[in-house]
């Protein structure tokens, strides 16, 4: 299933007719668009089919907006929850957040094309996730068939477990992947650290571990909500892909944190990459909602040379260290740190 294919539907509701009547017009050729004026109306159209996103503003006339997108969470849970509201308010923001998990919130008055880009992004979501739910439901169908051949058929069964082999590869890099960035994850950065460490106890080379955080990230959380800092996440990864060699793997950790591992690298040369690092973000700036987004990172550097024997943890350990001290140094800044110990893998 693809967005060629298929125009997801959305329910609109808002009491201003106008407000309806500018949805009806910016969206219509992107979307099948379904409207209502009240909660009680929107609960009337879902009770007749289904639709994939719901996006209501925050105060109606008979029920606070928060509350039925509270609703639809617990009732139809597949259904994308867009909060559309004038009142800028944190509070709001924060229990849409909180209460009713909202997938994206939208301020009044918006720009078009970024209310489309939003729909537009909420849409490839769902159709990535069911997507995901057919090669699951293959592969059960796939493991139902081997089951029911194992007995007789050997042949069919070879054929049979291949498929499933693929899949299981697909699945595996999707395990594998940040679904936010495409970068590697935590599991699949920390793989390619232990197989570059096995790598240089055949060939011994230097190797730098590091670890990067985006300083004050929450305040980017707050200022434009979590559409925003997804963004401002996006931004960041490709800013430190671009500031790597070829030669380097970058790994989204967790939160705003991302590790990279540099074989081949010195101190000196951990030095010069952590500066290019550092310069590439602060020197550029995202913008999100028509509103500039700009960042620094902190970052701690591990470095190993070529005749240490040092294992993945004390790497690790050494650059989180070091990334401490970069932080209480003020941040924006990097702190390398030669590791000192010799360990046994």
């Amino acid at each position: 299933m693809n967005a060629t294919r298929y125009k997801c539907s959305i329910l609109a509701i808002d009491d201003d007719p106008g407000i309806l009547g500018l949805l009806v017009a910016q969206l219509s050729q992107d979307f099948e668009l379904v409207t209502a004026c009240t909660a009680e109306q929107a609960r009337d159209v879902l009770a007749q089919r289904s639709v994939d996103i719901l996006m209501t503003d925050l105060a109606l006339p008979d029920e606070n907006g928060i509350e039925l997108l509270e609703w639809v969470r617990k009732t139809i849970p597949r259904t994308a929850r867009v909060l559309l509201t004038g009142t800028a308010r944190l509070g709001d923001a924060i229990d849409a957040i909180n209460q009713s998990q909202v997938h994206r919130l939208v301020l009044k008055p918006w720009r078009a094309e970024d209310l489309l880009q939003t729909l537009r992004a909420t849409a490839r979501g769902l159709l990535l996730e069911r997507s995901h739910e057919q090669l699951l439901d293959e592969l059960r169908r796939l493991n139902l068939e081997l089951e029911q051949r194992v007995t007789s058929r050997t042949e069919e069964l070879n054929r049979a477990l291949h498929q499933l082999e693929q899949k299981n590869q697909i699945l595996e890099k999707m395990a594998l992947t940040d679904p936010l960035t495409g970068l590697p994850n935590r599991r699949a950065i920390d793989l390619i650290a232990r197989k570059e460490l096995l790598r240089r106890s055949r060939s011994p080379f230097p190797i730098a571990v590091a670890i990067i955080d985006a300083d004050h990230f929450k305040l980017i959380n707050e200022s434009h909500l979590l559409s925003g800092g997804d963004h401002a996440l996006s931004w960041l990864a490709i800013q430190l892909a671009n500031a790597i060699r070829g030669t380097d793997s970058l790994g989204r950790v967790g939160g705003e944190e991302f590790m990279l591992v540099a074989p081949g690298t010195d101190e000196e040369g951990a030095r010069i990459l952590a500066e290019r690092i550092r310069s590439q973000v602060a020197n550029g700036f995202t913008a999100y909602a028509g509103k500039p987004i700009r960042m620094t990172v902190s970052i701690g550097f591990a470095t190993a040379t070529h005749d240490l024997s040092v294992n993945y943890e004390l790497l690790r350990e050494t650059a989180a260290t070091a990334l401490k001290q970069a932080k209480d140094q003020g941040r924006n800044c990097a702190v390398l740190r030669p590791v000192a110990a010799i360990a046994t893998s």
